[in-house]
């Protein structure tokens, strides 16, 4: 399957190899991560943002696209709509049905309040699938919610919100506890105990998996309990703008039916945003490992009712994502390969970096090397860096790779080419929204009474860097706590006459600003038709 240039590159990986597995790559000293980071990571390049002319982050900057959308019409502008005519009335309005969503749904069933899921695909169709490495919880005895908060501060550049990252980390192993009892059936060992093992950045064997696709037998047990309960789930359908009270409250949303383009009104006293991630925006032409709908929908929604955004500046590039062959351009392959012991090395066989130094670190140290250097491996894309997959086998024993990371030993098979005999290619890909909406701890929006966010389209949690693990940990963490607190909040909350008066003000904000654009948004699906000239 590798042409005749990567075959000869092949070559000298396999005549380093041995070499390779007595060594270690040493660790970057902090000074090296910052200049690095500074001359090679996308969210340091000027000309992939532009500043956002209205709301509450006026002044601020924002990736370009992102900003286009904030920038963009609402879809119901000069659409008849009439607000006293509900088709769907509920306690708790969950827009979005990935993990976050349906863990909110189900805890709040739990809690005895009426909730419905509105989801643009169907439940399940969301980047919680797309994850595969694993979920990190300090539970075991060697480690500890406080060497995982430590680890994950640092590791997003202590900018994360401290209210935020300390309930991740302190209910990280209950969570683990209530996706075991629900049916999540993680990596064990003879004796019941969790398989753990290191992720970048961590200090500690915390990171629980099912094999290399946890997010899909997470996202498999959530779906089959929402189910179970018998929770409505109201798919293709997208919420394209919220639906405030007279009070200011959030009051639920117009959904737009995506099959007859019916727009529709739901009533609801608590709204949660579990939209998640934006990587089908394609952030600097990048491309992605996000499921198809992942086009900040939430930010969008939640931005023109008057609700801020933090660090939406700030995204993640997963460091491995397929570089070849041309067909799964931007799948990822889990960092899970790389915590097994599959080393990143260039064109000339030589391990350039510490294979488990954090996301950002590791993608700037890629770019880098097949740019300033020249010592990536020409692809028909581009170019990329192998990561050498064989070495896990001859580190941990035959049959580790089928063992461990089965999903992505086929995944390659489809294109014959053999992970456990060849390394394969990788080069950063577009994985994750680190910033989104700003919450208060305990879920809220701080400008909009009743309106909760959960999961990727929260922003402050992680800071402005991810560690591994910690995205699959924050769906429940923040997901949960969100049902729970939107099913109390709804038992108190009376809500007022229904408005859509901050979608008038905000094409007022446009047009004061004399931004003039053809587009509306949300986006809601990605386009990718080509128009021939």
């Amino acid at each position: 399957m590798y042409t005749e240039n990567m075959q000869a590159s092949v070559k000298k990986v396999e005549a380093t190899r041995a070499e390779r597995l007595g060594m270690e790559p040493r660790r970057m000293t902090a000074e090296e991560k910052d200049t690095l980071l500074q001359k090679f990571h996308p969210d340091y390049r000027k000309e992939g943002f532009a500043e956002i002319k209205i709301g509450p982050n006026k002044g601020e900057k924002a990736p370009a696209e992102l900003s286009h959308l904030l920038h963009s019409n609402s879809r119901l502008l000069g659409v008849d709509l009439d607000l006293n005519k509900i088709d769907y009335d509920t306690d708790v309005l969950i827009i979005g049905g990935g993990g976050a969503g349906a863990s909110a749904a189900i805890e709040a069933n739990e809690a005895g309040a009426d909730v419905m899921i509105v989801t643009k695909l169907r439940i399940g169709d969301a980047n919680t699938m797309m994850a595969e490495g694993g979920i990190q919880a300090a539970d075991k005895e060697n480690d500890s919610p406080m060497q995982h908060y430590l680890d994950a501060f640092g590791g997003g550049h202590f900018a994360a919100r401290p209210e935020l990252l300390k309930r991740l980390v302190m209910e990280a192993p209950d969570a683990i506890k209530w996706l075991n009892e629900l049916g999540v059936m993680f990596d064990k060992k003879e004796d019941g105990e969790m398989v753990t093992t290191h992720g970048g950045g961590t200090s500690r064997k915390r990171m629980h998996a099912c094999k290399d696709y946890s997010g899909a037998e997470i996202m498999r047990t959530l779906r089959d309990e929402v189910i179970n309960r018998k929770i409505p789930v109201v798919e293709f359908t997208s919420a394209v703008e919220l639906i405030k009270d007279d009070k200011g409250q959030a009051a639920g949303a117009i959904l737009l039916n995506m099959e007859t383009g019916d727009y529709m009104v739901a009533r609801a006293k608590t709204v949660i945003i579990a939209t998640g991630g934006a990587g089908r925006l394609h952030y600097q032409h990048f491309p992605t490992s996000n499921h198809y709908g992942a086009t900040a929908d939430g930010l969008v929604l939640g931005y023109r009712a008057g609700a801020p955004l933090l660090y939406q500046d700030t995204i993640q590039y997963h460091p491995t994502g397929v570089a070849y062959p041309s067909q799964i351009f931007g799948a990822l392959v889990t960092e899970k390969v790389r915590s097994l012991g599959a080393m990143l090395v260039n064109v000339d066989g030589v391990a350039f970096m510490h294979p488990l130094e954090t996301r950002d670190v590791s993608a700037a140290s890629i770019i880098r090397e097949c740019s300033e250097r020249g010592k990536g491996v020409t692809t028909p894309l581009g170019s990329g860096i192998w990561l050498d997959t064989p070495m896990i086998e001859q580190l941990h024993g035959e049959g580790t790779i089928e063992a461990r990371i089965p999903a992505m030993l086929r995944m390659y098979l489809n294109y014959d080419i053999d992970m456990r005999k060849e390394p394969i290619l990788i080069y950063p890909t577009l994985h994750y929204q680190n910033g989104g909406l700003e919450i208060s701890g305990d879920g809220f929006t701080k400008a909009i009474d009743n309106l909760l966010v959960a999961g990727e389209a929260v922003g402050g949690i992680h800071g402005r860097n991810r560690l591994m693990g910690n995205s699959l940990l924050d769906i429940i963490v923040f997901g949960r706590n969100a049902g729970k607190a939107a099913a109390k909040k709804a038992k108190e909350t009376e809500l007022g006459s229904m408005t859509l008066e901050h979608v008038v003000k905000y094409a007022q904000e446009l047009k004061a600003a004399a931004i003039e654009s053809e587009d509306v948004s949300p986006m809601l699906l990605p386009n990718y038709a080509r128009h021939e000239r």
